[in-house]
């Protein structure tokens, strides 16, 4: 059995390695780095610091997000953060791109062309837009005639909004007022936006699958 001494080891280790991640940890990987410590301790540890962050009132807090733990500036700052990063480049997803995620996410997995009987325009530049900033991927590939690739949301769509799991997915509406609430980065002119995302990707163009994923703007925070 661990001593208080041990245990309050392991907290500031939590702490440390939540801050420089930069992505939610699962309590399984936690698990797998403090392996003389169980889940049930590494989770008492991390709900500690998650008290000692809301009783001090301090600017971070510790959310569950994307199957994980991870650091977060409090929404209340986002006044302050929006001073800090004068960021001229937007983040924020345009409403074609946003009804496109919205379509994958409740109807997943879903092939482009399901996706575009619903919408009724051709998404082609749209999903791959969704693909590079990583909210998207393939998932599979539809056991019918010419074998459609399907797609589905990632983890870095649950965190892009805040959420824990699909299960935690909004209605359609808030998911809409979800994105609409963005107001950290400047948005690019839509006429801009909108020819970016309807052009059709050349063929054996690679996705930027190094490119930082979005930060959870919905909720107005940033992440350690």
């Amino acid at each position: 059995m661990r001593s208080e001494w041990e245990d309050n080891e392991l907290k500031p280790a939590l702490e440390a390695l939540l801050f420089i991640a930069g992505s939610p940890l699962s309590l399984e990987r936690l698990n797998g780095l403090f392996e003389e410590s169980s889940p049930e301790q590494i989770e008492a540890q991390l709900q500690v610091l998650r008290q000692e962050y809301d009783e001090r009132q301090a600017g971070i807090m510790l959310v569950e997000v994307a199957g994980g733990y991870q650091l977060a500036t409090r929404p209340e700052q986002a006044v302050w953060i929006r001073k800090f990063k004068a960021v001229k480049v937007s983040t924020k997803l345009s409403r074609p791109a946003l009804e496109t995620l919205a379509i994958v996410a409740y109807k997943q997995p879903i092939t482009r062309t399901e996706v575009e009987v619903v919408r009724g325009v051709n998404i082609g530049g749209i999903m791959r837009n969704l693909m590079e900033r990583r909210l998207v991927k393939i998932v599979g590939k539809k056991d019918v005639p010419g074998k459609p690739m399907m797609y589905g949301t990632t983890a870095d769509f649950l965190q892009y909004f805040g959420l824990k799991d699909l299960s935690a997915l909004p209605t359609l509406k808030e998911f809409q007022e979800l994105e609409a609430g963005e107001e950290i980065m400047e948005e690019l002119p839509a006429e801009d936006q909108e020819a970016a995302e309807q052009q059709e990707p050349s063929e054996g163009t690679e996705l930027a699958g190094n490119e930082a994923p979005a930060e959870i703007a919905s909720q107005e925070n940033v992440t350690g």
